[in-house]
């Protein structure tokens, strides 16, 4: 009955544009919360931050950098000496040609033929272009002893290795050492990779 009397008091207060009792406030929803405090107008301005740089599209793309130059001279210089030496086997003993020949359809006879002309050819471009050695003196199958502190690139051991050096065994191999090259000198503006041209005979049928 309390609050049927409170709301009826509450209605009329309204109806006649009068405050609302005191009892009322506990049953009235929260109220919103109360605004901050606008800044004073006659206050100073606070200086604003210098808005970050937006890197550009030519900022944004990665540091150029020169071109290796000296060691893609380098791999060329490299690349056309051993096109250089593949052209002199191919013109002097015709090393391609054999090699890149299918030999199923010949006898040993005449495979035999052919490679005493390409043994001379090749045998003459080594010798005229390399000073060479063995890289270990001494007759093959002859008994050797491989030193402790060995360079392995110089020597390879086969066969069963077990144990640390000195190793005792059999020179199946000598090796080559190339003390020297004498190689022609490359021109420039030569296609290296024409070892061998086209020959082609004029006047026959």
């Amino acid at each position: 009955m309390a609050r049927i009397s409170l709301a009826f008091r509450c209605f009329f207060r309204l109806l006649f544009g009068r405050d609302l009792p005191r009892e009322a406030g506990e049953f009235l929803p929260p109220g919103p919360p109360t605004p901050a405090a606008l800044p004073d107008p006659r206050a100073a301005p606070e200086p604003k931050a210098a808005p970050k740089p937006v890197p550009s599209a030519v900022d944004a793309r990665p540091e150029r950098r020169e071109p290796r130059t000296a060691h893609a001279d380098l791999a060329g210089h490299h690349r056309d000496g051993a096109l250089a030496l593949l052209s002199l086997l191919q013109r002097e003993g015709r090393l391609v040609d054999f090699l890149r020949e299918g030999l199923d359809d010949f006898t040993d006879a005449d495979i035999g033929a052919a490679v005493r002309d390409i043994h001379r050819g090749c045998r003459k471009v080594i010798e005229e272009h390399f000073v060479m050695e063995a890289v270990m003196p001494g007759e093959e199958e002859a008994r050797v002893t491989v030193p402790v502190g060995f360079d392995p690139g110089e020597v390879r051991l086969v066969g069963k290795v077990s144990g640390q050096p000195p190793f005792k065994g059999t020179l199946r191999h000598h090796g080559w050492r190339v003390l020297e090259v004498k190689l022609p000198t490359l021109t420039d503006g030569v296609d290296r990779r024409v070892v061998a041209p086209a020959e082609v005979e004029i006047g026959t049928p």
